[in-house]
């Protein structure tokens, strides 16, 4: 085959049938007066988001050159639209007066997490709720039994206890009872700290 032939010059294939109807389906330009298919999306504006108008190549440039989302708000509404811009425009509660919250307390929800209303096959929370029971409440604050630990006494040492064993600890480690040794001054000034940490707490 020649395809250089001067025959193939006077050949035209015309379009298909499924090309014909795709191109009369298709949509026209939303301009006034234009017959040309509408192509290109341009949005409607402010109060009809989601919303666009179908225009083709021509006409959608000039309404993109003349498009302006904030057109007709004054410097309030501007001022409340940058406002709300923060919290990507989504209703917000000040604290404690959220409606869910109270809906679900009026519902007999529990505090804490735990529901009343809600199903517990496996029992979850009723064993959370016994495990917590069962751990007796300390009876110290950490400072003071990090103390007591310094000291190697227990929580439940009393005033007199601590007194006494404060007593020996000190002799034990003070350097005149060591000969003038002061390698242990270091265990000695954590138990004179120790000591009155738990002055401090009212133990002593």
């Amino acid at each position: 085959m020649n395809f250089n032939s001067r025959l193939f010059d006077r050949i035209r294939i015309g379009p298909s049938e499924a090309e014909a109807v795709q191109e009369s389906d298709a949509p026209r330009c939303d301009h006034p007066g234009c017959k040309r298919p509408g192509e290109f999306r341009a949005p409607q504006g402010r109060g009809r988001e989601g919303k666009f108008f179908l225009f083709c190549l021509e006409h959608v440039k000039a309404y993109n050159a003349t498009y302006n989302y904030f057109a007709g708000m004054n410097d309030e509404a501007l001022a409340e639209y940058a406002k709300d811009a923060a919290i990507g425009h989504r209703p917000t509660w000040k604290l404690g007066v959220n409606s869910k919250a109270a809906r679900m307390a009026q519902r007999g929800r529990v505090a804490g997490g735990e529901q009343a209303d809600v199903q517990d096959a496996f029992n979850i929370f009723g064993a959370r709720r016994a495990q917590t029971a069962s751990q007796p409440e300390p009876r110290v604050g950490v400072v003071a039994r990090k103390a007591l630990e310094a000291l190697g006494l227990d929580e439940n040492a009393d005033a007199a206890a601590i007194k006494a064993k404060y007593k020996e600890l000190v002799k034990r480690f003070h350097p005149d009872a060591n000969g003038g040794d002061r390698s242990r001054e270091g265990t000695l000034q954590e138990i004179l700290k120790a000591y009155q940490q738990l002055k401090s707490t009212g133990m002593v």
